[in-house]
């Protein structure tokens, strides 16, 4: 059975929005370039190659689909073959390679995902999904990129909850020197 792994940058203060820097955002761009941090460009690639499949919202899926498909490197070939997931009531014909729109119930559309691949599904950014596989307990696994900065103002990567949702610490390492990098699993009936 797959497990779903939540992949975020965040700022200390939770901020998920706007990374690059891109969409308009007045606070956005608090990244910086993947490509010139070399311990983050290597967890991308490491990531992407243990995945057996992405699961994102439309707006995550078109930020990724207008950058990647015309990329190379072992990371845009990784990307560009592996299976994506979108879930969307809007978007009617995904042009990116191995896209399959979920149209039906996402809890249900996610629970046979999970049956359907061994390995990883990651949820890059999403915060909307991530919220509701939250909720749902169908987290099984956060990955975490904390950058030093604090924003003040903008989408929080976690929203209201009904209950708490314990997650156990089981690593955490240090990327390019000022990023944590943390990474938590789901606790069972807690």
């Amino acid at each position: 059975m797959g497990k779903i792994v939540v992949s975020d940058n965040i700022s200390l203060d939770g901020v998920i929005q706007d990374p690059a820097g891109d969409e308009g955002f007045r606070r956005g761009g608090w990244v910086g370039l993947i490509k010139d941090r070399p311990e983050l460009n290597k967890l991308a690639l490491d990531e992407a190659l243990g995945a057996d499949a992405l699961l994102m919202g439309r707006r995550t899926y078109e930020w990724f689909a207008a950058r990647w498909p015309s990329r190379s490197g072992a990371l845009a070939d990784r990307l560009n073959s592996l299976p994506k997931y979108v879930v969307s009531s809007t978007l009617e014909h995904p042009q990116w390679n191995n896209s399959t729109v979920l149209k039906g119930a996402v809890l249900d559309e996610v629970a046979k995902l999970k049956h359907e691949f061994n390995k990883e599904i990651v949820v890059p950014a999403s915060f909307r999904i991530v919220r509701t596989l939250m909720e749902h307990d169908l987290v099984d696994e956060l990955r975490l990129k904390i950058f030093p900065v604090v924003l003040g103002a903008g989408e929080r990567l976690f929203g209201e909850s009904r209950g708490k949702k314990a997650m156990r610490l089981v690593d955490v390492r240090t990327l390019d020197g000022d990023t944590a990098f943390l990474t938590y699993e789901r606790v069972q009936d807690a």
